[in-house]
């Protein structure tokens, strides 16, 4: 089947504006303690980023920031920490010009809530990150937040059957 040359420009078109709006930005550094979520990971953030780095604990993390200066950092709010409450805290007092979001599995209010005021820009679930994480880099690269849908939507709920 051919295709004609009108829908064939369209197409190329589109797929230039497409390519020219999301040119790779930088480099990324996520840190993990679970391989396999890193691994699964990477491919995506290798289609976003010029670089991407992984790290599996915290004294790597902070080691491998210091060196690459990374643009955005993605990291698991269960990586054990020396210093802080938590992961957020900790990065945000030694890279406070570094993005981030944080990968967790929990959904209750007070992590999410801890994560914020400590300086994530964003906040992910594990559950979800198939579909959160693309959304959440390009939000928090472009200076907006983000936090998972299904977080928001779990709050209202509480909020209206609490009433």
């Amino acid at each position: 089947m051919a295709v004609s040359l009108p829908v064939f420009t369209f197409t190329l078109n589109v797929f230039r504006r497409w390519r020219d709006h999301n040119v790779k930005q930088g480099k990324v550094l996520i840190a993990d303690k679970h391989q396999n979520m890193l691994a699964g990971v990477r491919t995506l953030l290798e289609s976003l980023f010029d670089k991407v780095f992984m790290v599996a604990d915290e004294d790597s993390l902070i080691e491998a920031a210091e060196k690459i200066t990374p643009n955005l950092i993605i990291a698991d709010l269960s990586l054990p920490v020396s210093q802080e409450i938590n992961i957020a805290r900790r990065l945000n007092k030694l890279f406070p010009e570094v993005k981030l979001i944080v990968l967790s599995v929990h959904d209750d209010s007070a992590a999410i809530t801890e994560c914020i005021e400590a300086g994530a820009k964003g906040f992910v679930l594990k559950r979800t990150a198939v579909n959160d994480l693309v959304p959440a880099i390009k939000a928090v690269m472009q200076g907006d937040s983000y936090v998972s849908p299904s977080i928001l939507y779990g709050v209202v709920q509480q909020d209206l059957f609490c009433i």
